[in-house]
């Protein structure tokens, strides 16, 4: 059968994927207008909805041969270019739908090691990576036995949840049974049954942020983390690039990342990697299969006003991307951590915060009357805070001047059985 030359194209387009409380939508789809390209939004709805038109493909997540034959049903009719993930919750996904529909991805087995943090540990040791001491545990193991079995200090977190929630440092065995037993809680209520223990990595802390074409990589920007993150939780704060450490330790975290990289088979797409450096070198945590998280990405600019979703989407389209430099000047953004359990009841001092020098904006995402959990049960913060300015110095000391300006008004939370009022 030949076709006929005067049938027009369908328009190829983008499948974009999200969660249901993702940040990372907007800025997709923001730089899709930006560019002029098509995009359909692949959302998780329940399995009770459909949730089909043109721009919008309703997925059950949790349906993996649904969702599959939901994809191939749409790209049947409107033609897909590629499948993009945009949170850790799509990774594995967005690697299934695109093996599925004959599309550029990284493997299924690449997708799901950068979602599972004990095999990711196991691929970063067998590759020759520094990697501390780690073993895999279950909810239903006796914590009296672990406790004698780890070595101190060491860190137990989940196996595969993001944004350090359910990461908890222990220094003897009476703090690793209280670790224990509040992430079991946690594991028990996301439906999760492992957790992972490890030595404890001492050092500071970077993120890298950069782009794979056919298994090279091409750094993006280089976080620096002024806080130290010791324990006995994790939240992250600052980030500010670029990054102030000597050339040859950015080096050798960029050597380093690469080769993280290839040890869990990643090839295409943007990485997100947290690594450790201390006097024995470089220590490579994690890496995600996707860009950075929560409205992070506002604080990178590329070229001539490019952003990092804009790069993203002109590689999946298979452009070339030749020059991804960063803009001249200093960025950063502070994640506002949540201080105490309650409810948001009123925020003050943003007038006096976006007023301080350097400052570009304040993006408040909690909810007023919303009930807030701090790390290690939550994983979300009270909002965003980005600043520029020539050096990082500056931004830094922007960043927390902004800070100490705002006032968050938290209701504490009431014990059971006590009615307010």
């Amino acid at each position: 059968m030949i076709s006929d030359p005067s049938t027009p194209m369908p328009t190829p387009r983008l499948l974009i994927l999200a969660s249901a409380h993702t940040y990372r939508l907007d800025p997709f789809l923001d730089a899709a207008r930006k560019l002029g390209v098509e995009v359909v939004r692949g959302l998780d709805v329940p399995p009770a909805h459909t949730l089909t038109h043109e721009d919008c493909l309703g997925l059950d997540f949790r349906d993996l041969e649904r969702s599959i034959r939901q994809a191939q049903a749409y790209a049947e009719r409107l033609r897909l270019r590629a499948v993009i993930p945009t949170d850790d919750a799509t990774v594995a996904l967005a690697a299934h739908l695109s093996e599925a529909l004959d599309l550029p991805h990284n493997s299924i087995e690449a997708a799901e090691a950068a979602r599972d943090k004990h095999r990711m540990r196991t691929l970063f040791a067998r590759a020759g990576l520094r990697s501390p001491w780690f073993r895999l545990f279950s909810v239903t193991d006796d914590p009296a036995q672990i406790a004698l079995q780890v070595r101190y200090p060491c860190v137990l977190k989940p196996t595969c949840l993001s944004g350090s929630r359910g990461v908890i440092r222990a220094d003897d065995p009476a703090q690793f049974a209280a670790a224990f037993a509040r992430l079991q809680a946690i594991l028990l209520k996301a439906g999760l049954r492992e957790m992972l223990v490890e030595d404890f990595i001492p050092g500071i802390e970077v993120a890298l942020e950069g782009i794979l074409t056919h298994g090279h990589l091409k750094v993006l920007a280089l976080f620096d983390k002024p806080d130290p993150l010791e324990g006995p939780f994790f939240e992250e704060t600052i980030y500010v690039t670029p990054s102030r450490l000597p050339p040859e330790t950015q080096a050798a975290i960029r050597a380093t990342t690469a080769q993280a990289a290839r040890a869990l088979g990643l090839r295409e797409g943007p990485i997100h990697a947290e690594l450790r450096i201390n006097a024995e070198g470089v220590w490579p945590l994690e890496i995600a299969a996707r860009s950075i998280g929560g409205l992070c990405s506002q604080t990178l600019r590329f070229g001539t006003d490019l952003s990092l979703e804009e790069l993203i989407l002109r590689q999946a389209l298979g452009e070339e991307i030749e020059s991804v430099q960063r803009e001249g000047r200093a960025g950063g953004v502070m994640m506002i951590p949540i201080p105490g359990a309650g409810t948001l009841a009123g925020v003050g001092g943003l007038e006096a915060a976006r007023a301080v020098p350097g400052v570009e904006s304040i993006e408040i995402t909690a909810k007023l009357n919303y009930p807030l959990a701090p790390l290690p049960e939550g994983d979300s913060y009270l909002g965003f805070i980005f600043a520029r300015g020539e050096t990082p110095a500056e931004v830094e000391a922007a960043l927390r001047a902004a800070q100490r300006e705002l006032q968050f008004e938290i209701a504490p939370e009431l014990p059971v059985g006590v009615v307010n009022g």
